[in-house]
């Protein structure tokens, strides 16, 4: 969690929208207001997106619930066909399975590389980011997320 990088203050994000295919609904950032959020861009083009996704899901089923959420935000273009192959071929079994068709995110939250995963604090603003992939069901990353909760 080295290369994790804090926001000297947490920073208002721009509001996306995305499509939450497991749940059959279009959501949004503000759905998940009061919880802590770990939410991840990734590709099925990016091959260390697809390396990093299990560990996601070990972290979801592990520690989601009221205080947090893991939103792994797919930016593949076209339909749901691509991730959802992913997600089935992966075994991944506790993400949703989330994708921005529109494309906004990329753009919308200044992302410069994938992954990208951003923790959001309680209040919707950013508390930092990590460029690249990591290993989100580490205990270092776990103690991260559990001070984000505790704030």
């Amino acid at each position: 969690m080295t290369a994790f990088v804090v926001k000297p203050e947490p920073e208002v994000l721009p509001e996306i929208a995305f499509e939450n295919l497991t749940a059959g609904k279009s959501q949004s950032l503000k759905d998940y207001a009061g919880r802590v959020v770990l939410l991840n861009l990734w590709a099925t083009w990016c091959a260390p997106c697809l390396r990093e996704m299990p560990s996601l899901d070990r972290l979801k089923a592990a520690m989601s619930g009221k205080d947090f959420e893991v939103v792994a935000l797919s930016i593949d273009k076209g339909g749901p066909e691509k991730p959802k192959k992913f997600f089935a071929d992966a075994g991944i079994k506790a993400l949703a399975l989330i994708q921005d068709k529109e494309g906004k995110a990329f753009a919308a939250l200044k992302i410069v590389g994938m992954p990208t995963t951003l923790l959001i604090g309680r209040d919707g603003k950013e508390i930092g980011r990590l460029v690249g992939p990591a290993e989100w069901d580490s205990e270092d990353a776990k103690a991260l997320i559990r001070a984000a909760i505790a704030r």
